[in-house]
């Protein structure tokens, strides 16, 4: 995944949404879904996903995050690979959203903010992207059709005065990796 740091956009600049997915989840009996944790392999791959963001330039300017525990213990352990993390709002819209709802949310994204990552559930991130993505890099559109698994990452570029403009077909999957912890 290389893809450099666009830093803030200006008006019509090219902006950046950065889909990760939560680590693997533990499905204890008698918890509710929302706050199920993550398994042993979530703990191991969400610092994992953090160090690929890191490596790859791909520090948010705002990072929206699914009140869900697993997504929330997800970004925790995933920001924590930057020295100065940037700034995250947890949204409970992101819990269990379809792809309208998850479009409400990133739009609603401040114009100054270049940079977005999104942090949550399938199917609505995979759907997501799809939806997004008119073309793709390398085979990033295929890996994502055949599985966009716990912990992937996907890194969506486009151009547009603001967040209220992006629209299904607008962007360019640039990227899709699933790192994994050791």
């Amino acid at each position: 995944m290389t893809v450099p740091d666009s830093g803030a956009a200006d008006a019509g600049a090219p902006r950046r949404l950065v889909v990760l997915r939560h680590a693997k989840s533990a499905w204890p009996d008698g918890v509710p879904d929302h706050e199920r944790p993550l398994a042993p392999r979530g703990l191991r791959d969400a610092p994992a996903a953090g160090r690929a963001l890191a490596e790859a330039g791909c520090r948010p300017d705002l990072a929206l995050c699914s009140t869900a525990v697993r997504a929330r213990r997800t970004w925790e352990l995933a920001r924590a690979r930057w020295d100065a993390p940037p700034p995250t709002r947890l949204d409970p819209r992101l819990y269990g959203a379809d792809v309208p709802e998850l479009l409400d949310v990133v739009r609603e994204t401040p114009d100054e903010v270049g940079t977005l990552l999104l942090v949550g559930h399938n199917p609505g991130l995979e759907e997501l992207v799809l939806a997004l993505a008119v073309e793709g890099l390398g085979d990033a559109l295929d890996q994502v059709r055949l599985k966009f698994p716990t912990s992937a990452i996907a890194v969506l570029t486009w151009q547009g005065p603001d967040w209220r403009t992006l629209a299904p077909g607008a962007a360019l999957l640039t990227s899709m990796t699933v790192p994994r912890g050791g």
